[in-house]
């Protein structure tokens, strides 16, 4: 046996000797849990109030949403010029009728001036329409007109540009002055925005993972020291897919799982994915597709 083999055998001797000592010393510690996310049954959000059953963004969108009985909604916010936040997907100003430019060049009455509603198909799937007559509502509109639902809301300003700067701790004074803490989940693709808005928070409110987060976790999940991963986020809402790594695994939902950590897919809208995920363990879905979401858990979820 040559010298490079005994070095090689030392080395994994020792990670072997190291990661039994870690199991040893470091367990699991769970996340505690959020009152926000305490459901008995998989959770079924419409995204944007349901986009490809409705005029996305809008109140028609959330309220018939409502009628189903979904359990929330999933929504990304915006800061307008007068600091005003509200429910918008893009930058621009451009997915409504009458402006071009980015949002934050307008003030909340500039836009509630436009018909807010973007497309979505009819019930045969066929055709798209832009909503008429519909208009821009703000997050605080949102929040005191469905009290009692779960409201996920994304950040979607990047923490570099000045509205991203701000909207951290304007949502939180928001959620406070609202009393609404125990009724909204907080995420952003962008860690630092979670953890700026946690600043204010100050773990009073559920927080989402971002997407270093999730290849922390992930990265944790695929080593052998997977016990000495601890969560910075309360909940995961992730893709089934993460380029080439699936994600919608039932051994990536065990180990999510057992530290207390529910996990939502987004981007889900046809039966077999409804299915599989379900069985694989997830707590549950954000949906351009309420209605068929619904459907799904109702038929595949036990009283």
């Amino acid at each position: 046996m040559g010298r490079k083999t005994n070095v090689v055998l030392t080395v994994g001797a020792a990670g072997v000797a190291a990661w039994a000592a870690s199991k040893v010393v470091a367990k699991p510690v769970p996340r505690e849990g959020k009152k926000a996310l305490d459901f008995d049954n998989p959770v079924i959000l419409a995204h944007r109030g349901g986009l490809a059953e409705a005029p996305e963004n809008t109140l028609a969108a959330f309220s018939k949403s409502a009628e189903l009985g979904v359990h929330g909604f999933a929504v990304d916010i915006r800061l307008t010029k007068d600091e005003e936040i509200i429910v918008f997907h893009d930058e621009f100003a451009d997915r409504t009728t009458d402006f071009s430019g980015r949002i934050a060049d307008y003030t909340l009455s500039e836009l509630k001036m436009a018909d807010a509603g973007y497309q979505f198909e009819d019930e045969d799937g066929n055709h798209s329409y832009r909503g008429k007559n519909v208009e821009i509502i703000t997050l605080r509109e949102l929040i005191q007109k469905f009290p009692h639902m779960l409201i996920v809301i994304n950040l979607k300003d990047s923490p570099d540009t000045y509205e991203g700067s701000l909207i951290p701790s304007k949502l939180w004074r928001l959620l406070e002055e609202l009393g609404a803490e125990d009724c909204v989940a907080v995420t952003s693709s962008y860690d630092e925005q979670t953890d700026r808005f946690n600043l204010y928070a100050q773990n009073k409110v559920a927080t989402g993972a971002g997407d270093n987060e999730v290849k922390r976790a992930y990265a944790s999940f695929t080593s052998m020291f997977g016990h000495l991963y601890s969560p910075r986020a309360d909940l995961f809402r992730i893709p089934e897919k993460l380029g080439v790594f699936s994600l919608g695994t039932e051994s990536f939902m065990k180990f999510l799982t057992q530290i207390n950590i529910p996990v939502y897919f987004e981007g889900v809208n046809d039966n077999e994915s409804f299915v599989k995920l379900l069985h694989v363990g997830a707590a549950g879905f954000i949906t351009d597709r309420p209605t068929v979401a619904m459907k799904i858990v109702q038929d595949n979820v036990g009283d």
